[in-house]
């Protein structure tokens, strides 16, 4: 029997929502060190450029799984990929939570980062068979909402809990909520429409046919200019907000504002929060403009400003200091054009790939700033102590942060040269050459 209705936009949004609670609890697991600095330095006796690197385990994976994953979500589909990421990250935050050593942490952080990256391309696999192209872009908007969302409960809630219970208990019972959510998927994502008798919006490339092999993919994607720019663009964006709010946001504002913890969590939060309002907000404005160059370039432009007065000006008045981290955090919400913007600058058969590298890109960034400005702190570390614990002044954190200055810098110029698609998917079957 053919399918001829289209299924109902809340089974659409159900389906993608159960892939969408992976997507949270990755990004929960992604920033949740920015609150622990504290008790993990003290429990396994880290350096900064130590901390930075049991952060970054987690993206060292992520990263590492983005090209193997789109190829998977094309040729194998999302739900069997979901369902044995969530338990994955199920296993490696328990091993995180009982990790008697700093080894154990690191493999427990490196377990998490590489199960989780699966979820954002599975997200974005099922938005493309569930639901209009339209709705594409709103759709990329609202994962990054939702995983930023987990972001913020790793903030002052996660540092509440923590203050009252320890950080082994809270991630004991975060491994098994994510026991839970593998089951949840397992139970009820399908990978297309027509598995519940309704209607495909994808093109009929859900049957395999025409997906290439995984070097001759990766190859045929890097082939068109917007994907290997797109791939270093996304990290200067995302990179910059993930280093910050993720990690070094929390002691540089508790040491150089004299706030609490809390209070530096709710600040680093705050951030998060604007990402996550900018990002559906400009992916919907983009589709509504059907232009995707123009709102990238403007948003590089304004958070690059506001990262120099931030990053640079020292004693910023509070009010101004959260006024510019929101403009910051907004601004930077035009990353998640990205995902659209590379989707539609391949052919759809090898979308799932685009997409993947594309989110590497996006994962590279914190990935290689979170250590780099761990070693820059240590390197410009006057050997002052407090508490036990190294204190970095603020000429140390201006070179650290200098780093992500640098990358939203070069993001800003190399989106000059990026092709417009004008929303429009490519529909051919050869790479660009010399266009």
């Amino acid at each position: 029997m053919t399918q001829s209705k289209l299924p109902p936009a809340s089974l659409a949004w159900s389906v993608w929502g159960l892939a969408a609670m992976l997507y949270l609890i990755g990004f929960y697991q992604r920033v949740a060190p920015a609150v622990m600095t504290g008790e993990l330095s003290a429990e396994f006796g880290l350096s900064a450029a130590a901390l930075g690197n049991l952060s970054a385990f987690y993206f060292y994976s992520y990263v590492a799984m983005q090209i193997p994953t789109g190829i998977i979500a094309d040729r194998w589909g999302p739900r069997r990929l979901l369902t044995l990421g969530a338990a994955i990250a199920a296993i490696g935050t328990l091993l995180f939570a009982i990790a008697p050593t700093l080894a154990f942490a690191n493999l427990g952080r490196m377990l998490i980062g590489g199960s989780v990256a699966v979820a954002f391309v599975c997200m974005l696999k099922l938005a493309g068979h569930w639901m209009a192209p339209r709705q594409f872009a709103l759709a990329s908007g609202m994962a990054l909402f939702v995983g930023i969302v987990g972001g913020v409960f790793a903030g002052v809630p996660l540092r509440l809990l923590v203050s009252s219970f320890g950080w082994r208990p809270v991630m004991f019972t975060g491994a098994m909520l994510t026991a839970a959510v593998a089951i949840a998927i397992w139970a009820l994502v399908r990978d297309d429409p027509v598995e519940r008798g309704y209607k495909s919006h994808a093109p009929d490339d859900h049957a395999g046919t025409g997906i290439p092999s995984a070097l001759g993919g990766l190859l045929r994607v890097l082939n068109y200019r917007n994907s290997w720019l797109l791939f270093v663009i996304a990290g200067g964006v995302a990179g910059p907000v993930l280093a910050f709010a993720g990690l070094w946001g929390v002691p540089f504002l508790t040491t150089h504002y004299a706030m609490s913890g809390a209070e530096a969590a709710a600040i680093t939060s705050t951030l998060l929060v604007a990402w996550a309002i900018g990002a559906p907000a400009l992916g919907s404005i983009s589709d509504r403009l059907g232009r995707r160059k123009p709102l990238y370039v403007a948003g590089c432009a304004i958070a690059t400003a506001a990262w120099t007065v931030v990053l640079f000006v020292p004693d910023l008045p509070i009010p101004l200091l959260l006024a510019l981290l929101i403009v910051i955090g907004f601004a930077s919400g035009n990353m998640v054009i990205s995902y659209a913007f590379v989707k539609e600058s391949v052919p759809i058969a090898i979308a799932g790939t685009a997409t993947g590298l594309t989110n590497m890109g996006t994962m590279l960034g914190p990935m290689l700033l979170q250590p780099a400005i761990g070693v820059m702190l240590d390197r410009h570390w006057r050997g002052a102590m407090e508490s036990g614990i190294r204190f970095y002044d603020l000429a140390a954190y201006r070179a650290g942060f200098a780093l992500m200055l640098g990358w939203a810098l070069l993001a800003l110029i190399l989106i000059s040269f990026t092709r417009e698609t004008f929303c429009k998917q490519n529909t051919s079957t050869m790479g660009e050459q010399n266009q």
